[in-house]
């Protein structure tokens, strides 16, 4: 089959950061699907991997954790889905990832594809809605339909993370949804999808709340550059407030001692979690695709598809990797066919 792949962690720019391989298919056994590829999308994981993970000596290591496309075999633990079924999902961390013609992936982690979208659409938003329906609903609790008269401030609000968590939060919560952007077209790009106010995170964050009249917000995620607003993120938040993190970053610029005078509380979210500890309540992903399949096909959620960068290809791929690692992404990225 094939696949594109890297042996050595290299620049996004060099030729060899990710190549156009031949492996063998994979089988199906236990509870997993064999997946047809037929769409991927790009995430920050993908970068942080091919520049932080070598490979052992002589193996090809195949990233990729976003994915729709086509069964084409079931292990004999498999139960509600068939060949033939369309399905997306974002696999597990551990595993070979979706940039490969054939895939597996664990049943209890992939949902059925939202009938109203195409493979490239559905591509843009597992991993993602993932994270953002974990984060709001599972780590900050907020109750679906709930926060009424409370206020989430979604820092990054354009990127992959931030698309979906604006059209969670203001969709299926009563939350004042706050976004930030720092760019026209990024800031048109969240009111769209339903932020009720925007700031800009090149300025002061609590001046620019008091600038458009807005109280302390009770809840905030922090999806980007958390070392960076860290500081005004704490003085900003109410006392007793949420903050919610998910990105990397330097952690001696990240003072958990500065929580205590609001009783603050922090909250992670990783969505790999359940699948790399095989948690009990692993098939809550899957559950949850499913969830917002429905969602979307009801035109209460969209996709978060940005630029289409092509065919799944090593250069198209690397192309996708520069645009990621750019930091000015808008949406998801995403490629189709191979």
């Amino acid at each position: 089959m094939k696949a594109i792949a890297y042996q050595h962690s290299l620049p996004a720019t060099n030729p060899l950061a990710l190549q156009d391989i031949e492996l063998p298919a994979p089988e199906a056994k236990g509870h997993d699907l064999l997946v047809e590829v037929r769409a991927i999308a790009m995430n920050p994981v993908d970068t942080k991997i091919r520049r932080g993970v070598q490979p052992e000596s002589g193996a090809w290591k195949v990233l990729g954790w976003d994915a729709a496309g086509v069964v084409r075999a079931v292990g004999e633990q498999v139960t509600g889905f068939k060949p033939g079924d369309r399905v997306w999902y974002a696999g597990a961390l551990d595993r070979p990832g979706s940039n490969a013609e054939l895939q597996l992936v664990d049943a209890r982690l992939a949902g059925a594809m939202p009938a109203s979208l195409d493979f490239a659409a559905a591509a843009a938003l597992p991993l993602t809605t993932i994270t953002a329906w974990e984060l709001l609903f599972d780590r900050l609790r907020i109750p679906h339909g709930g926060g009424q008269g409370q206020s989430l401030l979604v820092v990054g609000g354009a990127g992959g993370v931030g698309s979906i968590l604006i059209q969670l939060a203001r969709q299926l919560t009563q939350l004042t949804v706050i976004a930030t952007a720092s760019r026209p077209e990024t800031q048109a790009w969240v009111r769209e999808l339903g932020a009720h106010h925007v700031l800009d995170h090149r300025e002061p964050l609590a001046e620019a709340l008091q600038r458009q009249g807005l109280s302390a917000p009770q809840h905030v995620a922090s999806l980007t550059n958390t070392d960076q607003h860290y500081a005004q993120l704490v003085e900003l938040l109410a006392p007793q407030g949420q903050l919610a993190l998910i990105d990397d970053f330097d952690p001696a610029a990240v003072n958990v001692l500065a929580l205590k005078r609001k009783s603050l509380s922090l909250h992670w979210e990783l969505m790999f979690t359940r699948s790399l500890y095989q948690t009990a309540d692993m098939a809550r992903q899957g559950e949850l695709l499913s969830q917002a399949a429905a969602l979307v096909d009801a035109g209460t959620l969209r996709s978060t598809q940005g630029e289409h960068f092509g065919r799944i290809t090593a250069e198209n791929l690397r192309r996708a990797h520069q645009a990621q690692e750019s930091g000015s992404v808008r949406g998801k990225i995403v490629l189709e066919g191979f």
